[in-house]
């Protein structure tokens, strides 16, 4: 037998996509891609995010630092430029990290001119990545570029191409999000970026590091053809929610304010009409187009996978699939990402490695523990020999793919939420806080999850009994044990982990003393 070793690294990350939302997993949704990829790898089944939305969660995935350690908070905070990341890291052993798609990641604007043209942007790239080509909410250039070429007419908004024809017919019976957009499969940003990884992979030697990011199943939920009618909006379930609006606003003061701004006409991208409150065909055809484009993606990442395959280095790349963070589709009357409820926080991640070590484990399923964003960098530099930096707040994955067992692991999972808006001020105005005292902390395990803010009153809830969560116990007197018990937990795993770049060292009359560490 061969023997298999990482040459390469194909880091693929989507954008929104939910946890549940693979069919290897149980799902309705149709991923035979990916779920071919499990099958000769490892699923994770228990995978979360740190923290939304895409920026702010990508910086955790590609910096191995939970949101209180590297303060990019939202889309437009700047990433101070101090720290390292993935492909920082990865330059130390002599690749060139090459992106195709997007990070989001607002530039450190220490230094710079106020003109500078990267200070009126929050679609930076991740330091250390050379650019390939960028596919984002905000910059698509070289798509455009080619839908032009193909004979496609940009609109005087050219994001606005992604937004389905408003005469398709259907339309008025299945709800707007039938409407497919106007380019065809083989010319959607999806297919777009697939192409260039394809050309990349066919052009360049090994060893390479590639991260490739599909926008999609980001909104505008409008799926090309034959993607737009793949699901029978009639075969799709209604989202579990509470009965109305009002009834749903009732948990908590921050849900309420949240359910109020969804509201708003232009809340949710690409449908200009008030979300929140669409009738049940429309509901259930955006989750359609949903599923559609989870569909979209898989297919091509498929092409992607054969690609590598028919260039013989399928058994030389370590290929990661996951998400930045994951979708409401109108759970709990909400659509977007955000707030406490696992729907937006719940991911998909699957771990294809090529080492003979890896063998053991091909087709399993890790469905007992918790993994996290943050564990993806200290695999990826672990697999490739490299030892992890001390401002990563992940850990390796690498005893579950090789089927040992962790001497220690963590038993649940950690995110968080910053609601602050700097432009409007609309939190800190509604509840009457600082900037600062916009934040939500969530611990969760099998049993409860436990929701901290810094002022506003607190959640918990039963997951056992209440999986939906939909009853917040937080106040009850026979729960008041629980809330303190996992309040101390909280506590205990801030202190654990707040950042500590320099609290493992010290300076003696012998030099420089520096001590290992484990956090788990």
């Amino acid at each position: 037998m061969t023997d298999k070793k990482i040459r390469n690294i194909l880091l693929i990350s989507v954008d929104q996509w939910r946890g549940e939302c693979l069919s290897s997993a149980g799902h309705m949704v149709q991923t035979p891609n990916l779920d071919k990829l499990a099958s000769d790898g490892l699923a994770f089944r228990k995978h979360y995010t740190q923290c939304v939305p895409c920026g702010p969660s990508r910086t955790s995935l590609l910096t191995s630092m939970y949101a209180m350690n590297h303060r990019h908070v939202s889309n437009g905070t700047p990433l101070d430029a101090s720290f390292t990341n993935i492909a920082l890291e990865a330059r130390k052993k002599g690749y060139e990290p090459t992106l195709y798609g997007y990070t989001d990641t607002p530039v450190d604007p220490r230094g710079r001119d106020q003109n500078d043209p990267d200070l009126k942007t929050y679609c930076g790239v991740m330091p250390g990545f050379k650019i390939g080509s960028l596919v984002s909410e905000e910059m698509a250039v070289d798509w455009f570029g080619e839908l032009e070429a193909k004979g496609y007419q940009l609109p005087e908004n050219q994001f606005d191409i992604t937004i389905g024809q408003n005469d398709y017919p259907g339309v008025e019976e299945r709800g707007v999000s039938f409407a497919p957009p106007a380019y065809d499969k083989d010319s959607s940003d999806t297919a777009f970026i697939a192409d260039k990884l394809i050309n990349y992979i066919n052009i360049h030697k090994d060893p390479w590091f590639l991260h490739g990011v599909f926008l999609r199943p980001h909104p505008p939920l409008f799926a090309p053809e034959p993607y737009n009618t793949m699901y029978n909006p009639d075969d799709i379930e209604m989202p579990h929610r509470s009965e109305n609006v009002e009834a749903e606003k009732t948990q908590h003061p921050y849900l309420a304010f949240a359910l109020d701004n969804m509201a708003k006409v232009g809340a949710y991208m690409g449908h200009e009409e008030n979300v929140r409150d669409l009738p049940d065909h429309e509901i259930k055809q955006m989750r359609a187009a949903y599923y559609g484009l989870i569909s979209e993606v898989d297919d091509q990442i498929g092409r992607v996978i054969q690609a590598l395959k028919d260039a013989d280095q399928y058994d030389k790349t370590l290929i990661i699939f996951t998400s930045d963070h994951a979708e409401q589709l109108g759970d709990h009357w909400l659509w977007g990402k955000l707030g406490y409820f696992d729907e937006s926080c719940h991911i998909p991640l699957i771990i294809r490695d090529p080492r003979e070590e890896a063998n053991a484990t091909r087709g399993q399923v890790i469905d007992r523990h918790f993994t996290e964003a943050v564990d993806i960098m200290p695999t990826v530099l672990e697999l490739m020999e490299m030892k992890p930096p001390m401002q990563c707040d992940g850990h390796s994955l690498g005893p579950f793919i090789e089927g040992r067992k962790p001497n220690k692991w963590r038993g649940e999972v950690h995110w968080e939420v910053d609601f602050r808006d700097l432009k409007t001020l609309k939190a800190e105005e509604k509840f009457g806080l600082t900037s600062d005292q916009c934040v939500m902390t969530i611990i969760r395990d099998d049993n409860y999850k436990y929701v901290h803010f810094t002022t506003l009153p607190p959640l918990l809830f039963d997951l056992k009994n209440d999986p939906d969560e939909v009853f917040n116990l937080a106040e009850d007197p026979d729960y008041t044990t629980i809330v303190l018990s996992y309040a101390q937990k909280m506590l205990s795993w801030r202190q654990n982990y707040v950042a500590r770049r320099m609290s493992h060292i010290q300076l003696t009359s012998d030099g420089i003393l520096e001590r290992e560490y484990n956090r788990i």
